[in-house]
């Protein structure tokens, strides 16, 4: 899973199984939000929509467990 982490100048951070690449910005897709889970295809990063919201789905039901755990 490739997962876009940030941007900082020209350079954007992509966490992937095996650590943190950088890139250049120029090769994300114009639409990519910190986040997002990114496929590569024919050599051109896109979004992957479907897996991204599975993910931040999964993320907030963690954090309403923890913080429901925390108010008990």
């Amino acid at each position: 899973m490739t997962v876009f982490d940030r941007k900082e100048g020209d350079t954007a951070f992509l966490e992937t199984d095996s650590g943190i690449i950088g890139i250049s910005a120029d090769e994300l897709p114009p639409d990519a939000s910190e986040g997002d889970i990114l496929i590569k295809i024919d050599g051109a990063w896109i979004v992957d929509r479907e897996a991204t919201e599975k993910r931040r789905r999964r993320i907030r039901n963690k954090l309403k467990r923890l913080m429901k755990n925390r108010n008990d």
